[in-house]
């Protein structure tokens, strides 16, 4: 996805994929600016049955990476590498059987060149009644979150986040839009938007440049619960795919 590079508080690079197939194992540390304390995902440690159980795993769009990596005739050893990622860790999130935080699927968009928004589900009636929406993968983990506006707005992108205690975008990022506005529902949310945190509770707002670095987590004991308005809407492009042979 064209988009601001997002970091993920690690200046380090990681190690070169493992071309075995084996999980990843334990995360390299490093320093710089980091966000709120990301919850562990597949990305970070061993994708344990337990891990396989946090919500907000690639179920609907990673099978659809899979089809453009293939596609445009792209190995897992090749995206991986660009994503930053290990090769086992990959195969999982294609098939959907780990979660993956924000700034990682980011990552893994952009390694096969696509946005994020081109791999949503948007609604399809004109009224999307309460507790309805498409339902959203955008990475993050412990979180369940709902697309409420539909593919032909251009100009606003709103959604609904519902976060368990401790989830949250598993690191900080950057989008490929000019504001995000954010509406606490309900519940508490810590949020560090270029390195300052900003604390959130129920019906507080905050407003934000999008192309800033930017990571949250809920980090209280009870659930939350975010509107997120982006603006513009985020692009929906897909590079153009390879010819098959």
């Amino acid at each position: 996805m064209a988009r601001v590079p997002a970091r993920t508080g690690d200046e380090e690079p990681s190690p070169p994929p493992r071309t075995d197939g084996e999980e990843p194992g334990p995360p390299r540390t490093g320093g710089g600016k980091t966000g709120p304390p990301p919850r562990t995902d597949g990305e970070e440690s061993d994708p344990s049955p337990a891990a396989h159980d946090t919500s907000s795993r690639m179920s609907r769009i990673g099978p659809r990476l899979r089809e453009l990596r293939q596609a445009q005739g792209l190995t897992l050893t090749q995206v991986a590498g660009t994503a930053r990622v290990t090769k086992g860790f990959l195969s999982l999130a294609e098939r959907g059987k780990t979660s993956v935080s924000v700034p990682t699927l980011l990552r893994i968009c952009d390694a096969v060149g696509t946005s994020i928004a081109a791999l949503f589900d948007y609604p399809d009636q004109d009224v999307v009644r309460s507790g309805i929406g498409a339902p959203l993968e955008m990475g993050g983990i412990g979180i369940e979150e709902f697309l409420l506006t539909p593919a032909e707005e251009k100009h606003v992108q709103v959604m609904r986040t519902v976060l368990s205690p401790g989830g949250g975008s598993g690191g900080v990022y950057a989008l490929e839009a000019e504001t995000v506005f954010a509406y606490l529902v309900r519940g508490s949310l810590e949020l560090t938007v270029d390195g300052t945190v900003r604390h959130l509770g129920a019906g507080d707002s905050t407003t934000f440049s999008a192309r800033l670095e930017h990571g949250w987590i809920n980090p209280g004991e009870r659930e939350a619960e975010v509107l997120w308005s982006i603006a513009p809407a985020l692009p929906r492009h897909v590079t153009k795919l390879r010819p098959r042979p």
